[in-house]
């Protein structure tokens, strides 16, 4: 690229005026004069644009009329201080170069508005608008947090399986893995994974704090906005850890994800809150400025029979809480994000342990506003006879589950750990409504393009 190439986020930011240099991007705009073509021009770096001054004596006829919307160009020129508003500098042009046009008006994002139905249908391209390369940029962000937090906490960084036999929910909802003219390609039935935990378990039990990072599937058949076939998952696995430690570094794990994108994406934040969800930068200073509402599966039970609220769902004890009865408890009652624990044993997944009372296990999830439950974990069942216990009383084999037996066998501790679904939390950074807009290339049901 060479060191005259320039990104726009940085010209805007620190560039001076009399600076000769490069600048490369796409034509968001184009406006032609007699004297003067005026070109926005965005690199993807930033939700901000340069204006580019191309003077008439420079903009010969054959390139000006080329570079419509959607073209790539290539710009040399000068930085001068600008006299329009609301942009301190703007790049007089001295050469001028189209990389590649984009068909006029065939071009599918001409400067309009568009569904979020129809950007779906184009997804190979909606990086390049303002909504969806905001997105993604704060997707980076958080992505890049996720390691620093974790890395500056000591936890080791692990791949976990792709291709698993075991089930790690007890749900079934997996994709089988088979190859053309073989039942079992692995001498076994194997699945797509929906979690690395047990894997990160046994890791763990070697390495002390580890956190996985990677794709996960799961074969439900939901529609809904909140749902994926194929979405990431961030799984920490602590061992000497117990269900307080869980809470505490899950609240410090958000808090960290929110304070990165107020740090390094605030220009993006600034249009979301705009143009998207006028109430998403007071949520986020919410979650990052207040102490973490924590009780009990029974008292928030309770909160929500006796609140005279109409749900949908009727809360009853020993059922799963709701999206509507998570939203009610963050954004009516405690205004503020909620750590509920101690869910019935019944709807809660084999390794969790069991407590004293032998009807709730040490679970956990955290609730936010506007998002419902956005982690959940557990203390893990390290007591080995009643691991064995849960396990037959869910109809699973124990054979299947061996190895992950032998962990408790050999040397076994208190541990806990918990997951958050990446593309959750950037859709509570962003305020976007649709899970399907928070990843590039979304995979659901019947959904499968690029």
């Amino acid at each position: 690229m060479g060191k005259s190439l320039k990104r726009i986020k940085t010209i805007l930011s620190d560039g001076e005026a009399g600076t000769m240099l490069t600048v490369k991007g796409w034509v968001r705009s184009r406006r032609t004069s007699k004297q003067v073509s005026f070109l926005v021009l965005n690199d993807g770096s930033t939700i901000k644009t340069l204006q580019v001054v191309v003077p008439a004596e420079i903009a010969t006829a054959s390139v000006v009329d080329d570079i419509t919307t959607g073209a790539s160009v290539s710009i040399k020129g000068e930085l001068v201080e600008s006299p329009g508003k609301g942009q301190r500098v703007e790049l007089r042009a001295t050469e001028v170069e189209l990389l590649g046009s984009a068909s006029g008006e065939n071009y599918p994002l001409q400067k309009k508005g568009h569904s979020m139905e129809f950007m779906r249908g184009i997804a190979h391209l909606r990086a390049r608008t303002n909504t969806f390369g905001a997105v993604f940029r704060v997707r980076s962000t958080l992505a890049q947090a996720t390691h620093r937090f974790f890395g500056e906490r000591g936890f080791n960084y692990v791949h976990t399986p792709i291709i698993t036999a075991s089930d790690c929910e007890g749900a079934g909802e997996m994709f089988e893995v088979k190859t053309s003219g073989k039942d079992h390609f692995f001498g076994r039935e194997a699945m797509l994974t929906v979690s690395g935990q047990l894997n990160g378990e046994a890791l763990a039990y070697g390495l002390g704090l580890i956190y996985t990072f990677g794709p996960t599937f799961r074969a439900e058949n939901s529609h809904t906005t909140r749902h994926l076939s194929e979405f990431w998952m961030i799984e920490p696995e602590m061992a000497f850890y117990d269900i307080d430690d869980d809470v505490d570094l899950a609240e410090d794990y958000l808090k960290a994800l929110v304070n990165s994108v107020f740090e390094h994406n605030p220009h993006d934040l600034e249009f979301f809150n705009k143009f998207i969800d006028k109430s998403l930068v007071s949520t986020l200073e919410t979650i990052r400025d207040s102490r973490f509402e924590r009780i009990s599966y029974t008292d928030a039970i309770g909160i929500l029979q006796a609140s005279g609220k109409k749900f949908e769902f009727p809360p009853a004890w020993g059922d799963d809480l709701q999206t509507e009865h998570e939203r009610f408890l963050t954004e009516e009652h405690f205004k503020r994000p909620v750590a509920i624990t101690g869910y019935p044993k019944s709807i809660k997944a084999f390794y969790m342990y069991n407590n004293d009372d032998e009807k709730t296990v040490a679970a956990m999830d955290v609730l936010v506003p506007r998002i419902g439950e956005i982690v959940g974990g557990s203390q893990r069942e390290h007591r080995i006879e009643r691991l064995e216990e849960r396990l037959l009383a869910d109809g699973m084999d124990l054979e299947d589950y061996s190895w992950y037996l032998d962990l408790h066998r050999y040397g076994a501790v208190p541990h806990a750990g918990f997951g958050l679904g990446f593309e959750r939390a950037v859709m509570l950074c962003t305020g976007m409504q649709n899970i399907r807009d928070v990843i590039p290339f979304p995979r659901a049901p019947g959904t499968a393009a690029f």
